[in-house]
């Protein structure tokens, strides 16, 4: 799969996932699908998730850095702080459910409840797709301006890192 065959494309929502109760009454709620490689084939959900979640570009990791800055004095958890949470974790996100084709990761905090499901589907093509799609619940101000700031980012991010992760690791 070369780069110019890599295609994230945005879907509906998908209704088997098992955030599919958290879309009602989100402030944000999306989903973007890619097409598996050779490489995804056979992987295990926690890994496929190991393989998207730190395939962000470095001008990605530089907004968190940015992010945690300005955040912080909001009491909104940092990255590093996030990262060193309880519990099973992927990088800054908690591991809250894993089955063999879905694995469900998120966060809560002061400001909003995030849950990202990572569905892996036999959809025809050869090696299967994922859809990551995402529901957020803001719980005040704070996480409302704070989606309303990132969600330009939003799409951008989660389409690159997507497309690295394809060329780089699941080709």
């Amino acid at each position: 799969m070369g780069s110019s065959k890599v295609k994230v494309r945005k879907v509906e929502l998908p209704r088997q996932a098992s955030i599919a109760g958290l879309y009602p009454g989100s402030h944000l709620a999306d989903a973007y699908q890619i097409a598996l490689g050779p490489r995804a084939h056979g992987m295990d959900m926690e890994s496929l998730a190991r393989v998207l979640l730190g395939s962000q570009p470095r001008w990605a990791q530089a907004l968190m850095v940015l992010r945690d800055a300005i955040v912080a004095p909001f009491g909104i958890k940092t990255a590093s702080e996030l990262a060193g949470g309880e519990g099973g974790r992927i990088g800054i996100f908690r591991i809250y459910s894993v089955t063999d084709d879905e694995i469900v990761v998120g966060e809560d905090d002061s400001h909003l409840d995030f849950r990202l499901s990572m569905l892996r589907s036999a959809d025809g093509s050869v090696y299967g797709s994922v859809t990551l799609a995402s529901a957020v619940h803001c719980h005040n101000r704070i996480g409302r301006a704070y989606i309303f700031l990132i969600r330009p980012f939003h799409e951008l991010i989660v389409r690159r890192s997507l497309t690295r992760a394809a060329r780089l690791h699941l080709a």
